[in-house]
């Protein structure tokens, strides 16, 4: 028999962005694409840069979307590992794009909120009226595809989004296809792990969802979207 070969396989390290308020003092939302990280954001970023330290790891690459909340918080991870390399910006893998809430009736509203993030998610199932999960597929995969294609890398983080995390963990989850799993939680400033190798369906998960200032997720039983969708509801009630 001959001996077996192991497969070779790199690293990508995927964090979601750390937390952001996205409504002020007065219940009005604040434009999504500029909003930073609030206090407990940078000390979920500054946790999980702890959690790399501590493992000594170096990154290769470095790429967030260009929203100033990847942004930050991947130079937050850099600032506790003390790792002096350039971020990379890759808008295909920007947040899932929501439309106009006005435009969407009362009685959809709910479900254009939470839908998206509810079990198996079709590809025509548009959020808040707007991106269709096969759209997200379309705009994200094949950037994955490139990042793959080039073997300069060892290591990689990227920082990202709750939604384009989503697409990225359940295109591995399903072997390189184009399921979506909604239901798979990414808390803000969460750290996934995934290997790959050289086959498109040879992926690996290792770590989901760690959230280094709570491993347990002790006090959270919502998701992202219904606590947002609860404080609009209370916006709309004021």
């Amino acid at each position: 028999m001959p001996q077996y070969q192991l497969p070779k396989r790199r690293r990508i390290y995927l964090m979601r962005h750390g937390d952001v308020t996205y409504f002020d003092d007065s219940g009005r939302m604040i434009d999504p694409d500029t909003v930073p990280l609030n206090p407990d954001g940078r000390e979920q970023a500054r946790a999980a840069g702890r959690a790399f330290a501590e493992q000594q790891i170096r990154f290769d690459r470095v790429i967030a979307s260009g929203l100033p909340r990847t942004v930050e918080t991947a130079q937050c991870v850099l600032d506790e590992t003390g790792q002096q390399i350039g971020i990379e910006i890759e808008p295909a893998w920007l947040e899932i794009r929501g439309g106009k809430l006005g435009g969407i009736p009362d009685t959809d509203i709910e479900a254009a909120f939470l839908g998206i993030f509810d079990g198996i998610v079709p590809e025509h199932m548009k959020f808040l009226g707007g991106e269709t999960i096969g759209q997200l597929f379309d705009r994200t995969l094949p950037a994955l595809a490139a990042l793959r294609d080039d073997r300069a890398w060892d290591c990689v983080l990227l920082v990202l989004h709750g939604g384009v995390n989503r697409a990225i963990l359940s295109h591995a989850l399903s072997a390189g296809g184009r399921t979506f799993y909604g239901h798979l939680a990414q808390a803000t400033g969460c750290i996934n792990a995934l290997d790959v190798g050289d086959a498109p369906r040879d992926w690996v998960l290792r770590l989901i969802n760690h959230s280094p200032p709570s491993p347990l997720h002790r006090d959270i039983r919502n998701t992202t979207m219904e606590m947002l969708y609860a404080q609009f509801t209370q916006y709309k009630r004021s």
